[in-house]
């Protein structure tokens, strides 16, 4: 930054206001006003003179460029606690007229987010079983069932016979903490697994008179790890470019959802949830989401 840049005279003043109102630890104060600094010169150099003049979009683009430069998530989550903070004083010490980044969420916890697939994805996936044999009308209907209802691996391996309506259209799913909860099932889903009852389960069971809905090969009951198995040869199939596996199902049935408009408190109600912040991390990935975040903020969305 160039020295005597009017960008320069408000840091010492906003290094002094952490250190006599915000208390921070010596190591919090030098990196926020590292960050600060960091900000100032990428202002500089793309032409902006002052802080009245910064836009959300400036911001945004300050952001996106220090990801892309490889920062850690906590590094690019202080980044934002320090931008806010710097915003706030500014327009408390009557720098600016008004804090522009009092919007922009702060990010407690910043996890990875989980992988999905898209539409597409998800029709080659369906399409690997070979429907024209017992085993692969079972896979499928497995598949289209982990699709539709967004359970777990768990709680589809303990599926009973007797929880899924067909008639009606939904499970009666058990999850954490024995807790029941009704997910309706899409016909698709419903028209496979419907089919694998009547013609293919029968054969797969032999008699044993198994309470399962889903039969493995032995006319027992899938374990966690068998089922995990079975699905993961059809996900490596998919060969996406992402690490899939199968919990990616569920993920998919979550953020599918969401781009398509459902409430998100259904999408908890549906995925057994017990705090709705879980759910709310969908919202992230929310492609849609995404794009009409940055035509509202960035010059030229």
């Amino acid at each position: 930054m160039v020295t005597g840049s009017p960008l320069e005279k408000p840091l010492e003043e906003f290094k002094s206001y952490l250190m006599a109102e915000r208390g921070l630890s010596k190591n919090t104060l030098d990196a926020y006003t590292r960050d600060i600094r960091k900000f100032a010169r990428f202002l500089d150099e793309t032409g902006i003179r002052s802080y009245e003049s910064v836009k959300v979009g400036d911001i945004v683009d300050y952001m996106i460029a220090e990801k892309n430069s490889g920062i850690s998530i906590n590094s690019l989550s202080r980044n934002i606690i320090a931008i806010k903070m710097f915003f706030r004083f500014l327009a408390g010490e009557d720098f600016t007229t008004k804090d522009i980044a009092a919007d922009i969420d702060t990010p407690r916890t910043w996890k990875k987010l989980p992988e999905v697939l898209t539409v597409k994805e998800v029709d080659r996936l369906l399409a690997f079983p070979d429907t024209t044999i017992d085993a692969g009308i079972r896979d499928r209907a497995i598949i289209e069932m982990l699709y539709a209802t967004g359970m777990r691996i768990s709680e589809l391996t303990d599926l009973k016979l007797n929880q899924f309506d067909p008639v009606e259209r939904f499970i009666i799913c058990k999850g954490k903490g024995s807790k029941e909860r009704l997910v309706p099932v899409g016909s698709e889903a419903a028209d496979w697994t419907v089919r694998y009852i009547q013609n293919i389960r029968p054969r797969l069971v032999k008699g044993k008179g198994s309470a399962e809905l889903f039969i493995s090969r032995l006319g027992r009951r899938y374990t966690r790890q068998g089922m995990w198995k079975l699905l993961r040869k059809y996900m490596k199939k998919v060969n996406a470019g992402k690490k899939v596996t199968p919990h990616t199902l569920r993920h998919t049935f979550a953020t599918h959802l969401l781009s398509n408009g459902a409430e998100i408190r259904f999408i908890q109600a549906m995925m057994g949830h017990a705090s709705i912040t879980t759910t709310q991390r969908y919202t992230h990935v929310d492609i849609n989401r995404l794009k009409s975040i940055h035509r509202r903020y960035h010059p030229r969305g």
